[in-house]
């Protein structure tokens, strides 16, 4: 790692350049407008040349310059403003290695720690790039060629590039750039295809003709979110790169990492290259989003996605500015408009597709670990869990279920009752689920393992350049890795699953160590020598290699070499496990799965990986769960209270609170811990334990509804604060508190030996879940009393969350009485919804099988409309409503015209009971 490198304060530097208007055709490049931008930063520039300058001189004459001298080409760019001409990890850089790339070289002093900051090489400001040779309009944009006369310093380079625009909708824009003249490796993704041109589009582009750069504007602030120009565009065969300004140091995403939300751009760089490791600060992780959001001033926000799934790095600095670094495959963008954040995540999704629905059972409380030893003993705790009532829809079995860790098989000794217990599950409302990795043990004798004997037969492995299947080693010892590319491997997968089923009757699917992972780093006889596994240059990998612990780059797909294919090996997994539970249930599926790429919220949820028992643990989770909200998959949680190493009581209770508000709550630990489900502490825990899950139930009407929102138009369900708040700059960097939806704020303690946490609540009013006290807040941090019992909900003025009296499964609870909790506006108004169905059915918001009900209050009026009925929802009555901020006593309440009892409490909270009212109906109520 380099160890030379230095943090700066940011200086802006705008670059002169000439740029041509949208719609341009092919022109001169003297034939542009001057950049207005450049226009009004005219004296910042004019004092930064003149300051470097005069630095320059100065040192020229006292001599006090250490070592050569730079040109003052190179003494005119800022520290902030320096693109790193030499991100090779592995390298010492030189002045002679800088400098034989045609790149500035000026030392900067060393960091404690050695931690990567301004680069010592970087690109001067004539730097040879492309120059657009082209540009002609179609009918959906246009297509430009962009010429290289010069070349760069990494093999193959490619002289030519074709330039695809397509103004798809008013708030979204595609650019792609790609090699003129040969095709190069695409991701597989179904995505939209634009069938006209966005006819008031909010954005205007803008194009440098020499050097070729991209200009993107917002036409409401004239914001420049994207300028190319600010370093040169490489495009090698094996290296390709590309920079941009940034209009803001407000940015997000770019997973999979253990990071805070607001990710800092003190010369970060961010690799993404799915890899299995525990969660560290740092490391490439599991998972693969090449998709920022970044929130601009004034609170505007935007969103980019690069569609490519090669080995990436994305280099943050402080000017603001951004370095996409990728190792193949093409550059293909698309930049959405916003303008508010909730609406850049639903246009990313329109993209990628919306997620699932899952069944209302994936909602409940699920409990796992590694190390039950058995079948029974994993009976004993669902029975010691319905024993104390606490709250429980899934069992889960980690790798020990297995014979020999070989997939679809169990244990026929230690896990002999297996099918009775997953029989039992079903009797009481309750469902299992399994984990299966993607490694096949290759060791059987032949004839004695069918998912092996037939996965060859069929030629359904990864395959050596050699044509044979690439043997590594996993749990089961040595193992060959199925490939997902293949369709046939689909229907291999989906017969597996059938025959196991047919034993044991799963409900979901567990997939892990589908990065994939490999106890080897290759296979049994390494990698072959050659440009795949040892490409001209390796992003900033952990292990510093691509197979460091997966399988060789060059490895056989059927779709392309892995190299190409690593990032979508989870996706393609999740993919082909969807739709196998889809034709065995026939019902919706469940799928967990640790590795992830754009898209996998169609197909999967996800965890956060194999996190520590420690409190710093419990504090990542919340912008490991925000962030996948942000990449479409909604269904996301951490192992609660810590998956290595022991907990605490009081660590575990805190994590409970704060997982029973993860959209997946699991409760997951690894073998030769001691228990940590709720079951094993002491009564008080325990007690606080079950309270909070049934509050987890009593919400699950209102949970069920927003993810219905996030199927149907990509709503986020747990929700960062700028999302709803996003002119509030004080909410941009908060990630220790978080909303379900717009209206629900959980605030959790995440820090031992207290009893009270301070969190911050925006401006309006705000009131105490529990008991609808009220808070009216500037904007403010306030510190909340916080007991080891309690946790921290404020609803926010103007919501209506439609709850329902819980019960020990969601099966349970789904017959039990609504309570409708109504937070007045300071205006005295509301709004609600409820989406409800028979939880588990496909597609039945699409076929019409499903109820949708509005609530809303106006002028001391509550009226439930009901704007789409199913049977199911006669089964259901609203019972109960709390009217939280009613400011004078009513003097009488009327339902549907008829007076009804009521009490009035001394904190504004009015409270009508024993309505009776059919969920199919809708009715009002008014008070006066």
């Amino acid at each position: 790692m380099k160890s030379y490198q230095k943090l700066s304060t940011a200086v802006p530097q705008p670059v002169a350049c000439w740029v041509e208007e949208e719609g341009a055709t092919s022109t001169p490049a003297g034939r542009g407008k001057l950049a207005p931008w450049w226009v009004g930063s005219g004296l910042l520039v004019a004092a930064v040349l003149l300051s470097a300058v005069t630095v320059w001189v100065l040192q020229q004459v006292s001599g006090n310059w250490p070592g050569p001298t730079p040109p003052p080409k190179c003494l005119v760019v800022p520290e902030s403003h320096r693109f790193d001409c030499y991100p090779e990890q592995s390298v010492v850089v030189t002045q002679e290695l800088c400098e034989s790339r045609g790149c500035c070289f000026i030392e900067t002093p060393l960091l404690a720690g050695g931690k990567r900051g301004v680069p010592w090489c970087f690109y001067p400001p004539d730097f040879p790039t492309y120059t657009v040779e082209s540009l002609n309009q179609t009918e959906l944009g246009m297509v430009g060629l962009l010429v290289r006369r010069q070349k760069a310093y990494y093999p193959q380079d490619i002289e030519m590039l074709r330039l695809d625009v397509e103004f798809e909708t008013d708030t979204r824009l595609h650019i792609k750039i790609t090699d003129a003249a040969n095709p190069r490796y695409e991701v597989p993704l179904e995505v939209p295809q634009a069938m006209k041109r966005a006819e008031n589009p909010i954005y205007s582009l803008d194009f440098f003709w020499n050097p070729f750069g991209v200009l993107l504007r917002r036409k409401a602030t004239g914001t420049v979110l994207l300028n190319t120009t600010v370093a040169p565009l490489i495009f090698a065969d094996q290296f390709i790169q590309i920079s941009t300004s940034l209009p803001s140091k407000f940015l997000y995403g770019l997973g999979e990492h253990r990071s805070t939300l607001l990710h800092s751009l003190d010369w970060t760089t961010l690799t993404l290259w799915a890899r299995d490791v525990s969660p560290t600060e740092s490391f490439n992780l599991y998972g693969t989003h090449p998709f920022y959001l970044l929130m601009e001033e004034g609170g505007d926000a935007h969103g980019v996605f690069l569609l490519n799934s090669n080995a990436m790095e994305v280099a943050l600095q402080p000017a603001p500015a951004l370095t996409w670094r990728t190792i193949g495959g093409v550059l293909d963008f698309y930049i959405f408009l916003g303008p508010d954040p909730n609406m850049v995540i639903q246009q990313y999704q329109q993209v990628i597709g919306f997620p699932a629905m899952p069944p209302l059972w994936a909602l409940g409380f699920h409990l796992c670990r590694w190390g039950y030893g058995s079948s029974n003993e994993t009976w004993q705790t669902v029975r010691a869990m319905r024993n104390y009532q606490i709250p429980q829809d899934a069992q889960w079995n980690d790798i020990d279920y297995m014979d020999g860790y070989r997939d679809f098989t169990f244990d026929p000794q230690k896990f002999a009752s297996l099918p009775s217990l997953v029989e039992d599950l079903h009797k009481h409302g309750q469902h299992y689920v399994m984990i299966l990795d993607p490694g096949i043990s290759s060791t059987n004798p032949h004839g004695s393992y069918w998912p092996f004997d037939e996965a060859l037969r069929r030629g359904l492995f990864l395959n050596t350049t050699q044509g044979q299947p690439l043997i590594g080693q996993v749990w089961p010892g040595f193992t060959a890795f199925a490939d997902f590319s293949n369709p046939d491997t689909h229907q291999w997968w989906l017969e597996n699953l059938q025959r196991f089923y047919a034993h044991v009757p799963f409900d979901g699917i567990w997939i892990d160590m589908n990065e994939p992972s490999n106890f080897m780093d290759g296979s049994q006889d390494g990698c072959p020598p050659g440009e795949l596994d040892s490409p001209p240059y390796t992003p900033a990998v952990l292990g510093d290699s691509l197979s460091a612990k997966t399988v060789c780059a060059s490895a056989k797909q059927k779709a392309s070499v892995h190299y190409n294919l690593h990032n979508l090996y989870g996706l393609m997994e999740a993919k082909a496990t969807a739709s196998a539970l889809i034709k065995i249930r026939g019902k919706r599926p469940f799928i967990i799965s640790r590795s992830t790429f754009p898209s996998q919220g169609r197909y999967s949820g996800h965890w956060l990986g194999d996190n520590r028992s420690q409190w710093k643990d419990m504090y990542y989770s919340i912008p490991g769960v925000l962030s996948f909200s942000l990449f479409g998959i909604p269904l996301v949680g951490a192992d609660i209270c810590g998956f290595s190493g022991s907990t605490s009581e009081e660590l575990c209770t805190r994590w409970m609170q704060l997982g029973a508000f993860y959209p997946f709550a699991r409760n997951h630990n690894t073998q030769n811990e001691k228990a940590q489900d709720p079951t094993v502490f002491s009564p008080a825990v325990r007690t606080a334990m079950k309270d909070v899950l049934l509050t987890r139930y009593s919400l699950l009407p209102f949970l069920y509804t927003l993810f219905h929102r996030a199927h149907l138009q990509g709503d986020t369900v747990a929700r960062p604060l700028f999302f709803e708040f996003p002119r509030d700059v004080a909410t941009l960097g908060l990630d220790k508190q978080f909303l379900w939806g717009r209206s629900l704020l959980v605030t959790p303690v995440l820090e031992p030996g207290v009893n009270s946490v301070t969190g911050y609540l925006p401006r309006g009013v705000w009131y105490d879940f529990y008991t609808g006290s009220s808070v009216n807040s500037s904007g403010e941090m306030l510190k909340m009393s916080a007991p080891l019992e309690h946790l921290n909900l404020h609803v926010r003025e103007g919501a209506i969350l439609p709850t329902q009296k819980p019960g020990t499964t969601s099966k349970a609870t789904r017959g039990n009485p609504l309570h409708l909790i109504v937070a007045l506006s300071q205006s005295a108004t509301a709004w609600g919804d409820l989406f409800w169905d028979d939880g588990e059915s496909l597609a039945t918001f699409e076929r019409g099988s499903y109820s949708y009900l509005v609530f809303n209050v106006t002028q001391n009026i509550f009226t439930s409309t009901v704007l789409h009925a199913s049977t199911e929802a006669t089964e259901v009555i609203i019972d109960k409503l709390s009217i939280f901020g009613v400011r004078e006593p009513p003097s009488k309440v009327l339902l549907n015209g008829q007076e009804k009892p009521f009490s009035y409490l001394d904190n504004q909270v009015l409270i009508v009971s024993d309505l009776g009212l059919s969920l199919s109906q809708g009715f009002s109520l008014r008070w006066l």
